[in-house]
């Protein structure tokens, strides 16, 4: 199987989640795109009557055209679940998410779910996170100042001369989120204590989110050459 034939497999699979009535998140990228458009087809065959909340105006657009019911968290601040893809997992289930550039819109709206699954392919799970770059969504406002606050925390966490970049757009001007905000992704290649960096970084004036999700994944349905293989969080 193709990566992308393991992603849409994923995608997929997750659909047996999804039952009348249920409230549910929409994630950004690729993976999360196949889960939007099999959904829709799910919904169209067994009229189904569910409430979709998107995590971007990408997904919200696909959402859109494919005719599901588009709601926002301020109508529903409580969803059943989200589905989203993922840059990175471990086997305690934290992730790295934000590749795509939605991670502060998508950690509102998975942090709003009872749980998260996460759909992708098999290079996604890793021993260790920090081989994907780590974004942190930044403030425009003091953007090299947040940097350098970063930068001091990693030194401060073992990391030497940890290697960091600003966010560019296709147009090579800084990549601005639909937040408004920009982003630094951070080229650690380990993370050994996600939740320590998670700490560190949040509690910087400047950082509006990191793209570590963690205690927020419940399930793992994941594409394999063997089929879909399901992975569910111990309490």
């Amino acid at each position: 199987m193709s990566t992308e034939d393991k992603k849409k497999a994923a995608a997929e699979f997750a659909l047996k989640v999804v039952s009348d009535g249920v409230k549910l998140g929409l994630g950004t990228g690729s993976t999360a795109d196949y889960f939007t458009k099999a959904l829709a087809e799910k919904v169209k065959r067994e009229k189904l009557k569910i409430d979709v909340v998107p995590t971007s105006a990408q997904t919200y657009a696909l959402a859109q055209s494919l005719g599901l019911n588009l709601r926002n968290l301020e109508d529903v601040p409580f969803l059943d679940f989200t589905v989203d893809g993922c840059d990175e997992f471990d086997s305690s289930f934290r992730l790295i998410k934000g590749g795509g550039g939605a991670l502060h819109r998508e950690k509102l709206v998975a942090s709003s779910s009872r749980f998260v699954i996460a759909i992708c392919d098999e290079s996604k799970k890793v021993e260790t996170l920090g081989k994907f770059p780590l974004p942190v969504e930044v403030s425009k406002f003091g953007v090299n100042a947040t940097a350098w606050k970063i930068e001091r925390i990693l030194t401060q966490l073992g990391w030497e001369k940890p290697k960091m970049r600003l966010r560019a757009g296709a147009d090579g001007k800084p990549f601005i989120t639909e937040m408004g905000n920009a982003i630094i992704d951070l080229d650690l290649q380990k993370i050994p204590n996600p939740e320590q960096l998670d700490d560190a970084l949040n509690g910087l004036p400047g950082v509006i989110e990191t793209g570590l999700f963690i205690r927020i994944c419940g399930i793992v349905m994941m594409g394999t050459d063997k089929g879909v293989v399901e992975l569910t969080k111990s309490k």
